[in-house]
């Protein structure tokens, strides 16, 4: 994969980053929720909620899912190719991340965007903590494969 800089790139993001922390400061103060992805989706699908709860985060999730592919079409950016991707080594990883959010009581969103934006000293110490592995993990792998 090989990320390509232009000079609108810089502009994108920021206007990314723009409507992340509209959409996480306006469901909490809409809902009173933070926008931790990883408990939206654990709470969907594994909690006991109502049906206006399971209504909220359903809605929330596919937003995400409508939204990028919306942003995919209009700003004609070609996907990521997957079908090069190790499925077994995308499975673990997944698996990885979900347990690691589970252990650190919520997610990049919830802690890096959600949290940081309260001075949340759990959610710094959480953030520094998957940046820096997350760090570490790009630096093994370009080692170990150059």
């Amino acid at each position: 994969m090989q990320i390509v800089v232009d000079s609108h790139s810089w502009l994108l993001a920021a206007a990314g980053g723009v409507l992340i922390g509209s959409a996480s400061a306006l469901l909490l103060w809409w809902n009173g929720r933070i926008a931790g992805i990883s408990g939206i989706f654990a709470l969907l699908f594994l909690g006991q909620r109502s049906g206006a709860d399971r209504l909220w985060r359903g809605l929330f999730l596919l937003g995400l899912i409508v939204g990028a592919t919306l942003c995919s079409r209009l700003l004609a950016t070609a996907p990521l190719d997957y079908r090069a991707a190790d499925y077994p080594l995308l499975a673990a990883s997944g698996l990885l991340v979900g347990v690691g959010t589970r252990m650190a009581n919520g997610c990049t969103s919830g802690h890096g965007v959600c949290g940081l934006a309260r001075f949340s000293r759990r959610s710094l110490l959480a953030t520094l903590c998957f940046m820096s592995a997350a760090m570490l993990t790009v630096f093994a792998i370009r080692s170990l494969s150059a």
